[in-house]
């Protein structure tokens, strides 16, 4: 690929690309990461929860750890939480999304299962990647407990001073 340049008009030549092939812009497309059966898996974490999300095409049911949405994340709010990304993409009630979850408390793994959904869907369809990414949906947080440090009761707290 070493091309002798004389002058700046060539070297502006050997700049200017060619349109691609039709194979190459078929190669810079990202493509559906899809199973046999059609579904798109995708792994969350938030704080110390992972979440396994499984998502197909469906009636939009979501279900955790083998319970219903509803029973499990008690909470309208983490149910929010949860549908956040299906909301954003305009994909409420087209998927099923079937979900493990472990570790954590319910607020970090219903934050685990918002990262596993976005990113399923992108799986699934790359072209929500667009959508998905402003909205902070596919950024892991990486927020989590500070360890408690020796000769402190907890993390930053100290204990009372006293004059006397």
């Amino acid at each position: 690929m070493a091309e002798d340049v004389k002058s700046f008009g060539d070297l502006k030549s050997t700049l200017i690309k060619a349109k691609p092939t039709e194979s190459e812009a078929a190669a810079e497309k990202p493509k559906a990461n899809r199973d046999a059966k059609g579904r798109a898996y995708a792994t969350g974490k938030r704080k110390n929860a992972v979440a396994r999300v499984w998502i197909k095409p469906g009636k939009g049911t979501i279900t955790v750890n083998g319970k219903e949405e509803k029973i499990y994340f008690a909470r309208p709010v983490l149910r929010m939480i949860v549908r956040q990304p299906l909301i954003a993409a305009n994909r409420d009630g087209q998927f099923d999304v079937i979900v493990t979850v472990a570790g954590g408390g319910l607020s970090g793994q219903a934050g685990a299962v918002r990262h596993g959904i976005s990113r399923a869907l992108i799986a699934y369809e790359p072209g929500l990647r667009a959508v998905l990414k402003p909205g902070g949906f596919l950024t892991r947080d990486p927020r989590a407990v500070e360890r408690k440090k020796y000769g402190r009761p907890k993390a930053r707290r100290s204990f009372q001073f006293s004059k006397r």
